[in-house]
């Protein structure tokens, strides 16, 4: 078996925010398009990133129109492609700031094609907006994620979320194999900083897996340093951000991932295969 010490997942997060979108929080106008990302474009998109490095896609529940919804149609559709080209691990997120309630955010678990999936460990602002995520929600995705046997992605935004992982687990709502994702950068949430993702991770258990994202990202220095403080998975794509470098934006998300792959290997990584990206997140095939 190949050592895996040195082996980075790229994540891939490929539906950019959109001009007609309802979520509360868009970004910047730099950040977002003119268009809905169809099921065949996102599909494409994911298959080209797949070729430079991606090994795991993080995919949202949207309709035609790109907004949040429980009916898994598109969604699905969608995976199907991604897989008849490409191996990849399917994340699905019961998050997004919109209109649904927490049954119709688990939508995701609805397919059985998920591997893994996100979970919000507390409420935080996002921009103008109020990502609610009460204990009681909580505790009815990760039992979802349980019942299902998908790994758990566990979203931190702060120290105290840590500690609802260690309260959720201890009550039995949480299995292990599980991962711990930091995500930062969003407007009235953690700053996008070396300092603060050091406090974070400085808390997490001892050889935990932990995935960082960051959204509204200007260049790929965080990537850079979250690989090198240990990060097993690092994310990027149009969801994320469309720039790699300061007035630089990407024309694709395969674009991304092979800029994601360069900054790995640059400082001594290599991206992780599909085979051991499996093994990294202790998912069983």
């Amino acid at each position: 078996m190949s050592d895996l010490s040195r082996k980075i997942i790229i994540s891939v997060a490929p539906a950019a925010r959109h001009i007609d979108e309802k979520a509360a929080v868009k970004g910047e106008a730099a950040q977002v398009v003119a268009s809905v990302m169809t099921p065949e474009e996102i599909a494409g998109d994911v298959i080209a990133c797949a070729k430079n490095g991606a090994t795991l896609v993080h995919m949202h529940v949207r309709d035609a129109q790109g907004h949040l919804t429980d009916d898994i149609g598109e969604f699905s559709r969608t995976i199907r492609m991604i897989r008849s080209g490409c191996s990849v691990i399917i994340e699905g997120s019961t998050g997004g700031v919109g209109e649904l309630n927490a049954e119709e955010r688990s939508g995701a678990l609805k397919d059985p094609q998920v591997d893994v999936a996100c979970v919000n460990m507390g409420s935080v602002n996002l921009g103008e907006g109020v990502f609610a995520n009460s204990l009681e929600e909580i505790r009815l995705w990760c039992a979802a994620v349980k019942k299902r046997r998908a790994v758990a992605i566990l979203q931190c935004f702060e120290p105290g979320m840590i500690a609802t992982v260690e309260r959720m687990q201890k009550d039995g709502y949480i299995d292990d194999p599980k991962i711990y994702g930091i995500p930062m950068g969003f407007a009235g949430s953690q700053p996008a900083a070396v300092a603060n993702m050091q406090l974070l991770v400085g808390l997490l258990p001892k050889n935990a897996v932990w995935y960082y994202q960051q959204h509204g990202m200007e260049d790929l220095s965080m990537i850079a340093a979250a690989a090198a403080a240990g990060a097993k998975i690092v994310r990027v794509g149009f969801e994320d951000s469309l720039f790699y470098a300061p007035g630089k934006r990407a024309s694709s998300n395969a674009e991304l991932v092979a800029r994601c792959a360069d900054v790995i290997r640059s400082i001594g990584y290599e991206p992780a295969t599909y085979e051991e990206a499996c093994r990294i997140i202790g998912l069983k095939r």
